[in-house]
């Protein structure tokens, strides 16, 4: 069968665009690389095959971000949340899959479609005419290279080091205060949470105590550059390793006393709504539970809410907002679109809206016609609009679906539950979207 786009990659991405395009008649052709070469993660040659939880996360509708965005999947006829639908485990208010039975029938709905040409091959090369690259955070190497040649970035296997990033509605600024050091550029670009010695030697020696996650296999024989290092690590140089370096306090003087404080935490704005700030140097391999209980002794974060938890393991991604236009296609190479975690979304359920996206895009193009992308306040439009402008390009790290990528509402108290709102607001905004 000829066909009419090339989608390289069988996961969640590759397989959801591909089925939104031939469920828009267009024909495709997907390659896959499982079936004539392995990875070191996946165990079958399974189509969406779920390498590390069965779990999609929450799916309540109505209080999480998550579940605004399974939700609209279904309303737009999603082939990965229809398999996890019919292969759902019980898993309370979240929605958790039969691994092995949902990417059997992802990959049995896609070998029956008539319109959709299946083939085991590894591609080392980007296609000349139209295509989706959805190859995910394993992309084999001499494709990731092809990749870096085409985008002038390094696009090769590296440790991602992430950095937790918090919900500003939940930072304490009677605690902490806006400040650049030394009031360099507005003076306001960063936020200061301040310690005192007996703050800094109780987090120093949290740090070293707290609970450590492993490496992969697959990532082991990885190394990560000195500016990736963890701070537990950084911390196991010495005492005061840290406040010579992303907790150093000079040319910041707290308000409260005029005085540089022993130690200082600094929080970056993440976000072009200001509504996410990420902590400055954090990336770690904590726990997330450790990493919860450690970082809320921070003076002004006792309550903070955190719409990432810091991390550091193996990824492959596109600095995306600078190299992908509003719809997804590659900036100096628009025949070429990316989806999944290449482009920068973390999660399952946030590949597959990815996918979903440049399937549909790439289907309207073909077809002649535009698809406008969704607002902005839904779900789909909010993790869209992250990887494609709304993050900052030299700071963009993976990053999964929450409510802190959304607009803010207008006119509503800080106390007022807003997640309500919010999801009921994106619910409204998608049906006018689907309208029109």
């Amino acid at each position: 069968m000829s066909h009419q786009i090339h989608i390289i990659g069988g996961g969640l991405a590759g397989s959801e665009a591909a089925w939104q395009l031939a469920q828009a008649g267009i024909r495709v052709r997907v390659s896959e690389m499982r079936g004539v070469e392995g990875t070191p993660a996946h165990h079958t040659d399974d189509l969406a095959e779920l390498v590390c939880s069965n779990s999609f996360r929450s799916d309540d509708p109505e209080r999480n971000a998550v579940g605004v965005l399974h939700a609209e999947l279904r309303t737009l006829g999603s082939l990965i949340m229809a398999q996890a639908d019919i292969h759902r485990v019980p898993a309370g208010s979240a929605l958790a899959v039969d691994r092995d039975a949902f990417a059997a029938g992802v990959t049995a709905a896609i070998d029956a479609h008539p319109l959709i040409d299946l083939v085991r091959e590894r591609v080392d090369t980007l296609p000349e005419g139209p295509a989706i690259i959805a190859t995910g955070p394993l992309t084999a190497a001499p494709l990731a290279a092809a990749i870096g040649q085409a985008t002038g970035e390094d696009a090769l296997a590296f440790f991602d080091a992430i950095a937790p990033i918090v919900h500003f509605d939940s930072i304490d600024m009677d605690t902490c205060w806006f400040q650049s050091r030394w009031n360099k550029g507005d003076g306001k670009d960063y936020i200061n949470c301040p310690m005192n010695r007996e703050e800094y030697a109780a987090f120093h020696a949290g740090l070293i105590a707290g609970e450590k996650g492993e490496f992969k296999e697959w990532e082991k024989n990885t190394p990560y550059f000195d500016g990736c290092m963890p701070i537990e690590v950084m911390a196991e140089r010495g005492f005061d390793t840290l406040r010579y370096g992303p907790m150093k306090p000079v040319g910041l003087d707290d308000p409260r006393t005029g005085r540089w404080p022993h130690a200082v935490v600094q929080l970056r704005q993440d976000n072009a709504l200001g509504t996410l700030w990420n902590i400055v140097g954090f990336q770690t391999k904590l726990k997330h539970a450790e990493q919860v209980r450690l970082f809320r002794t921070i003076p002004g974060l006792a309550n903070a809410e955190f719409a990432r938890l810091g991390g550091l393991h193996r990824n492959t991604f596109l600095q995306a907002p600078k190299l992908l236009d509003g719809t997804l296609r590659l900036k100096n190479a628009p025949n070429i679109r990316f989806a999944g975690q290449i482009t920068g979304c973390e999660g399952y359920i946030e590949s597959a809206a990815v996918g979903l996206l440049a399937g549909r895009f790439a289907a309207a193009e073909l077809a002649g016609t535009e698809a406008p992308p969704p607002p902005p306040t839904t779900a789909l439009g909010a993790l869209l609009g992250h990887i494609t402008g709304g993050a900052k390009a030299d700071t963009y790290q993976p990053m999964n679906v929450n409510f802190g990528l959304f607009p803010p509402l207008e006119g509503v108290a800080k106390k007022v539950d807003r997640k309500p709102l919010m999801a009921a607001r994106a619910r409204a905004d998608l049906e006018s979207w689907i309208a029109a």
